[in-house]
């Protein structure tokens, strides 16, 4: 089986990229073709029509997107390619071959006002671009390929890229003192988990829908930031709590966006570790 995992340089990709390298021996009968911007443009929907076609691709697994949420309010036009058009394309090119697709999504598509984890049936309402883009991405590969499957995620963290894990270790040595928003909460997600579970669907077979992961727990940002100082060994910063409030951005964020789990975990059997958990493995093979 050729699968082609786009995005390979973020977050998601680098996570999947490291999994299937050290698991080569798992994956004997698939071919993976990893690319990034550099490798393919995925805006450019003839490219991504010769490139599927020329390499024979069965499967994709879009990790790429436009991620910047407070720069997506400025930067509307570009962020519409890459979450709303873009997965367009590479649905069109993959349901020609009859292969499937993951559209990995977020929890913006939600408005936040629930008081109980958002199941994949509930009504979307996105309050920004960045979230009114992928919802599109979602409704695209949704309508264009009939063996697509969206994975919703929710604050998003791994030993690559830029992070919220990594700003708080920079900063919490940096400062004395920070301030972090309590009053929006949600489950944190250690890219490495999502990756596992996203080569588990590949091998147990891609069922066409919505699915939610996260890892397990709640929490708010400010006690996400106290868990990772605890664990990273920082006590000489002070981190107190802010309203939202108190730390305007140019995109609003949802208040409440824990994503209900239980559709994944009975699809595919598989147990999700706590937030905290993975967070200690992360911050270990950051060798914090």
């Amino acid at each position: 089986m050729n699968i082609l995992i786009t995005g390979c340089n973020g977050q998601l990709g680098s996570c999947l990229r490291r999994l299937i390298g050290d698991n080569e021996s798992a994956f004997n009968d698939y071919r993976f073709f990893f690319t990034d911007v550099a490798e393919l443009d995925i805006t450019d929907c003839d490219a991504i029509g010769r490139f599927v076609a020329d390499n024979s691709i069965d499967g994709i697994i879009n990790c790429a997107a436009y991620t910047a949420v407070d720069k997506a309010e400025s930067d509307e036009q570009l962020c519409q390619r890459l979450n709303a058009e873009a997965p367009a394309f590479l649905a069109e090119a993959i349901e020609q071959r009859g292969g499937w697709i993951i559209q990995v999504s977020t929890d913006y598509v939600f408005d936040g006002t629930n008081h109980t984890p958002y199941t994949e049936d509930e009504q979307t309402n996105p309050i920004g671009v960045y979230g009114k883009t992928k919802l599109v991405g979602e409704l695209n590969v949704l309508k264009l390929c009939r063996r697509a499957m969206v994975v919703r995620t929710a604050w998003l963290y791994s030993e690559y890229g830029n992070n919220f894990v990594k700003t708080m270790l920079r900063l919490g040595r940096e400062r004395d003192m920070l301030g972090v928003v309590f009053d929006q909460i949600g489950s944190p997600t250690y890219a490495g988990d999502l990756a596992a579970a996203i080569l588990t669907i590949v091998e147990r077979g891609i069922q066409p829908g919505t699915f939610h992961f996260t890892n397990e727990g709640v929490c708010s940002w400010y006690d996400f930031a106290l868990a990772i100082h605890e664990m990273a060994g920082i006590s000489d910063c002070r981190v107190n709590p802010l309203h939202t409030a108190d730390y305007p951005t140019p995109a609003a964020r949802p208040h409440y966006s824990v994503l209900d789990k239980s559709k994944i975990k009975k699809a595919y059997n598989i147990d999700i570790p706590h937030w905290r958990s993975s967070l200690r493995r992360c911050l270990e093979l950051m060798d914090i």
